[in-house]
């Protein structure tokens, strides 16, 4: 199997606090990965030591055959990885088209990438001329993991993306993601365990700052008592 990604064996400090101690995770390309786990589990800090905003102390981040741990972050995202963090990194007093041009790379990423953002996000090219603080929680969501997608990114790295939005965004979101994978390889971190189960190919338990478990999510599903153990789901 190719994997654009090989996370291996990792540990990361916040402060003095020792938050990964030993997680490994590799992504086929062209895959949905997801990275499952209770709360405070490490999910998060794994995708920002992926993409260079906290520095593993040991261990490898291996991204397309180069190793990447110890890069700065927009090192790591030039060489092709996006990343749409939890809380809708977008500038709110912008509008939605500076938005995307403030996403560039290289000059001409937005004109070439427009057609198919607007075709993915539609609602988007509706509200192009306003400012972040008018759009709604969904339609934030979307803008963030549009200005991902302006660079050629061949990894995405996504952060709770259903995290307080209505069911009938939920479903838009996840069609999204889906015509998403088509381009680039994805990993999610997501809560909602029945939005990842329907989204990711593969999964990876995380439980105390440690990769427990990791396989095909088909197989997952249909083990509850894995799924109560390690995420409390029913």
């Amino acid at each position: 199997m190719d994997y654009i990604l090989d996370v291996q064996n990792i540990h990361t400090f916040i402060g003095q606090y020792h938050i990964l101690q030993g997680v490994n995770v590799r992504v086929p390309k062209g895959s949905i990965t997801a990275l499952l786990g209770r709360n405070g589990a490490g999910k998060t800090t794994t995708l920002k030591s992926i993409i260079g905003l906290t520095t593993p102390r040991e261990g490898k981040v291996i991204f397309d055959g180069n190793e990447v741990q110890g890069m700065r972050p927009f090192e790591i995202a030039s060489m092709g990885i996006g990343f749409v963090p939890e809380h809708r990194a977008i500038f709110r007093d912008l509008t939605v088209e500076e938005n995307l041009k403030l996403a560039e790379r290289a000059k001409g990423d937005y004109l070439r990438k427009k057609a198919f953002i607007f075709d993915l996000f539609p609602d988007l090219q509706r509200l192009i001329a306003l400012p972040g603080t008018s759009l709604s929680g969904g339609q934030q969501q979307m803008l963030a993991i549009a200005r991902a997608l302006v660079p050629d990114n061949q990894l995405l790295l996504i952060d709770e993306p259903s995290e307080g939005l209505a069911p009938v965004l939920i479903e838009s979101m996840m069609a999204a993601i889906r015509e998403l994978s088509k381009e680039s390889t994805i990993i999610l971190v997501e809560q909602n365990f029945l939005v990842a189960s329907q989204l990711a190919e593969y999964y990876v338990i995380i439980e105390e700052g440690r990769s427990v478990q990791d396989g095909k999510m088909k197989d997952l599903a249909a083990d509850k008592a894995a799924i109560h153990r390690f995420l409390g789901a029913a």
